[in-house]
């Protein structure tokens, strides 16, 4: 009877010890706790990331074809008996090219370089924040602890509300870098950077290596 009794009381315990610990894991937690925020996060970034590296790439091209055009000189007229290359087929091969370019930027010259730095810019906010995005993960392994979490939310300013699941925090992250982006307000950025290097974060060989692959 007294063992019956004992028996019944560790059961009693251990539930609620158990209770205790579920609770406590469903402070910082929804249904949705079960989102990989490293990954949706930083694939989020690689995909702006890509659309950037087209767009300044075919900035830059054009760019590069203006100036050509610009500097090229009309060809001089061909002479009887001398060996030469037609100096017709390359500009039309120059003008083919362009024709894009001719249409896509009527302003000319001063139109693309304005779209270049356009380009640029939000490029190198993009490849910053995927950096920014790498080093928060301090322990290299490809996911956010509560901690890391938090602490990257609160370099960014944005609020750590611990009865938010992970989907809420998700869905500020990617919109404070959408926010970003658009406004190209790399000052910010860096500020958070900052932040998280203030306490203890550091960009460690790894990411490097991932951010190399991004930037290919």
């Amino acid at each position: 009877m007294v063992r019956t009794h004992y028996s019944t009381l560790r059961l009693a315990l251990l539930a609620v010890v158990l209770s205790a610990t579920a609770s406590a894991s469903r402070s910082f937690a929804t249904p949705h706790d079960f989102l990989d925020v490293f990954a949706q996060f930083t694939q989020h970034i690689r995909r702006q990331t890509d659309s950037d590296k087209i767009a300044f790439s075919k900035a830059s091209q054009c760019m590069n074809w203006f100036y050509r055009r610009q500097r090229q000189k009309p060809a001089p007229p061909p002479v009887q008996g001398v060996v030469w290359n037609n100096p017709g087929q390359h500009h039309h091969r120059l003008t083919q090219s362009s024709s894009e370019c001719d249409t896509q930027y009527p302003g000319g010259l001063d139109a693309v370089r304005k779209d270049f730095q356009r380009t640029q810019s939000s490029l190198s906010v993009s490849l910053t924040f995927y950096e920014f995005a790498l080093v928060g993960d301090k322990d290299d392994n490809n996911t956010y602890s509560m901690n890391e979490l938090q602490d990257i939310l609160h370099a960014l300013e944005l609020p750590v509300d611990t009865t938010q699941g992970t989907a809420a925090h998700l869905q500020s992250l990617t919109g404070t870098f959408d926010s970003i982006h658009t406004t190209r307000h790399m000052e910010a950025l860096m500020k958070s950077m900052g932040t998280l290097y203030d306490q203890g974060y550091r960009f460690t060989s790894r990411d490097k290596a991932n951010l190399d692959r991004l930037m290919k």
